[in-house]
């Protein structure tokens, strides 16, 4: 199909003899028209219709299956199939039943997600906390509503919020629940979306209740002081960081350290884990400390083993003898995810807008929301309490003459005639004497409508109250805060997760001990590597080596050293002598370049040891350029594995040696040529990838072939190779000199 210059849209294709034209083509579209046309609405419905949830603390995928099982009449009565729920739910929900039976998996009391769950749940519905404890299906498990839905669903059918079409018009479904305390942070809630997300954390249902009645009779009220942090559903331990947590209360975002909470057991020398953080799974840990233990660096532990049963959470680690439980627990917090980070993001759908709140924020926007609904409620308690006073005034006028109504009914010849004569007869409207003709003649009696009469006066004395209700926004607060009293007396729980105040950096941070040891460290030209003690070698010197391979560098030092590997790339690779096991000569060793998982056509060229970083580093170019980098540019805070830009590419690597004060140099040209050089000659430059500077002239066709430290005495005449001006040819060898055997040595 083609188009016309400018068009945005795709005209609308044809359909001829059951071939759609211009099928298969190739049609250009502005990139722009696409993502506005197509990109956009998909992201906005996952905004507002899937992942961030609103302020009554539901997504609508929980609003459709909890409204769903409130209309099955399962707030009360036995549990139902939670198959038969999901078919049901389907009918607002237009997903499919996996995703359905997800959704309620995760608001059930068996999940243990929740710290007040929304679905009372028999079977096996998995476990939060296990990533492979998998949940039965949903023709084997049972569920229905949670008591504490009652306050979600209170009043919902009183106007309290607004009711919308479902999917396809047959049925209404609710936009929010009318929630009598705050949800939206009772339980832990999260959601992805397209471009932003929401993590919010859950917080003790008491604690909740007692801040938002304290923010309703106090705006200025410190959140801190009864909020004092989250509560996990799983325990452990927060330790508390007050400036962290006003930082979150503030701005919505902010992270929080979990650690998990242990036992102990003297007799079976072994530790009892039994809460985690929530950010992470037993599998995860479990596998994370198996493959320290690998890398010896847990050596106390004899065995782990996952130990989870009936009882709950349990994760079993067997020490070997001596060892220290709590010190072994603070290495594994600084490596395994027992000591983790909860991410705070209190993004919320606020009128149909994602805002990211603090709690005081977001619970000042529930406060309005709340009492809009308990107005809502009030002026639909009001309607009704009017029109019944209404009714009771009308019969209260047939009081009056009971046989006159009696009368006017038997002498009406149609019956469409009854309402119209009795509004004549009594002076009363239609609705009135409509429900006068509908009294059973059984109560055409005295007793009974006196006793209806009776309740005139309390009526009026109802809709005085509600009326002021309407017009007091206080006595609406007095409302909210009563309810939610009434809440926290009836589902508060102690709190599950424990403050640790006062946590010290040094508790904190863990540093390996590595055994030191002296060592022998071989690199050969191929790139393998070696680490073997003195012991090993005094008993084999031979070193076993490839077909064509040689020994290039060989350095003794300590097992507490750091390598530095310069490659063909301009790179450097860093790694710890500690991290190479102990071999002998007699194998090859460790291929380095698959070691430290180097790039494709990546070879190390040169190895350095060292534990100070003092000296400096000397680069030979074959154009002839000399650079001088000090060793500490290679220095890292962090344990980075790699350094990029190591040095200069401007010029192919000719040689680099490490010297620790600035020393002679022989430089040696592919032409034979050698030029004497102090480095004192050559500025030191803290750039790592600096050019350095011209010292050896090369002839055409020539470079610089290596450079190496210049032995005292080497040559009968120094002085013919030395020189007053950079750069220089240099000079070829005498006689002499060139018979000097030294010349070979590397």
């Amino acid at each position: 199909m083609s188009r016309r210059k400018g068009e945005n849209k795709t005209p609308p294709m044809k359909k001829i003899s059951g071939v759609i034209e211009g099928a298969g083509e190739v049609v250009d579209q502005k990139i722009a028209s696409t993502i506005v046309e197509n990109f956009m609405p998909y992201a906005m419905s996952v905004i507002m219709s899937r992942a961030i949830p609103e302020i009554d603390g539901f997504k609508p995928s929980h609003r459709k299956l909890l409204y769903t099982m409130y209309k099955m009449g399962l707030l009360t009565g036995n549990r139902t199939k939670s198959a038969n729920i999901v078919g049901a739910t389907m009918k607002l929900n237009p997903h499919g039943d996996s995703a359905i039976y997800d959704t309620m998996v995760r608001l059930s009391r068996g999940y243990e997600a929740l710290l007040h769950p929304y679905v009372d749940s028999k079977g096996n519905f998995g476990k939060f906390y296990s990533r492979d404890m998998a949940w039965a299906a949903s023709r084997y498990t049972e569920a229905k509503l949670d008591p504490i839905c009652n306050e979600l669903f209170r009043d919902i059918d009183k106007d309290t919020v607004d009711f919308v079409d479902n999917y396809d018009n047959t049925m209404k479904e609710p936009t929010l629940l009318p929630a009598s305390f705050p949800s939206v942070l009772v339980n832990i809630n999260t959601g992805i979306a397209v471009g932003m997300a929401s993590n919010i954390c859950s917080f003790n249902l008491r604690e909740v209740c007692e801040t938002t009645a304290s923010l309703i009779r106090n705006k200025d009220h410190d959140i801190i002081s009864t909020l004092p942090a989250p509560d996990f559903i799983g325990g452990g331990q927060i330790i508390y960081d007050e400036a962290s947590i006003r930082e979150i209360y503030k701005t919505g975002r902010g992270g929080i350290k979990v650690r998990a909470k242990y036992e102990y057991d003297k007799k079976n020398n072994c530790i009892d884990i039994y809460a985690i953080p929530p950010s992470t799974s037993c599998e995860i840990i479990i596998e994370k400390i198996i493959d320290l233990v690998k890398q010896g660096k847990a050596k106390e532990i004899a065995d782990i083993r996952d130990e989870t049963g009936i009882d709950g959470l349990k994760i079993t680690i067997d020490l070997k003898r001596g060892t220290d439980p709590d010190k072994l627990m603070l290495k594994l917090y600084k490596l395994t995810t027992l000591q983790d980070n909860f991410s705070c993001n209190f993004n919320v759908l606020i009128g149909g807008v994602p805002r990211v709140l603090g709690v005081k924020e977001l619970l000042e926007e529930w406060i309005a929301f709340r009492i809009e609904c308990i107005r809502r409620r009030t002026y639909f308690d009001l309607n009704k309490k009017k029109e019944k006073l209404h009714l009771l005034k009308g019969m209260k006028e047939i009081l009056l003459d009971i046989d006159k109504a009696v009368k006017i009914v038997r002498e009406t010849e149609e019956e469409s005639e009854v309402v119209y004569n009795l509004m004549i007869g009594f002076g009363i409207d239609e609705v009135q004497a409509e429900y006068v003709a509908e009294i059973k003649l059984r109560h055409l009696n005295k007793e009974y409508i006196l006793k209806r009469i009776s309740d005139i006066d309390n009526l009026e004395n109802e809709i005085q109250d509600l009326e002021a209700i309407l017009a007091s926004k206080q006595r609406v607060k007095t409302i909210i805060v009563k309810e939610l009293k009434n809440v926290a007396e009836k589902y508060g729980q102690p709190r599950k997760s424990i403050l640790l105040y006062n946590v010290e950096e040094s508790t904190e941070s863990f540093v390996e001990e590595v055994p030191d040891y002296p060592v022998n460290l071989f690199f050969s030209k191929e790139g393998y590597f070696k680490k073997i003690t003195p012991q090993s070698l005094r008993m084999s010197s031979e070193q076993k080596l490839k077909d064509g391979d040689e020994i290039l560098q060989h350095f003794e030092s300590t097992n507490t050293a750091e390598l530095l590997f310069f490659t063909n790339k301009c790179q450097v690779y860093k790694a710890k002598v500690s991290e190479f096991s102990d071999t002998k000569a007699s194998v090859l060793g460790e291929y380095i370049a698959a070691k430290l998982q180097m790039e494709e056509e990546e070879v190390p060229v040169k190895m350095f040891v060292t534990k100070d970083y003092k000296g400096m580093f000397v680069f030979g170019f074959e154009n002839g350029k000399v650079a001088k980098v000090p060793m500490d540019a290679y220095y890292t805070k962090t344990n980075r594995k790699k350094l990029l830009k190591a040095y200069s590419d401007k010029s192919k690597l000719s040689d680099v040696i490490w010297i620790d004060t600035d020393k002679e140099l022989m430089l040696t040209s592919s032409g034979g040529r050698v030029l004497l050089l102090h480095t004192g000659a050559v500025s030191i430059k803290s750039t790592k990838n600096t050019q350095g500077i011209a010292v050896m002239r090369m002839k055409k066709g020539q470079y610089l072939e290596s450079i190496r430290e210049y032995p005292e005495g080497m040559f009968a005449k120094p002085s013919r190779y030395r020189t007053k001006t950079l750069p220089a040819l240099g000079a070829f060898l005498t006689d002499e000199d060139s018979g000097n055997e030294q010349l070979s040595i590397l």
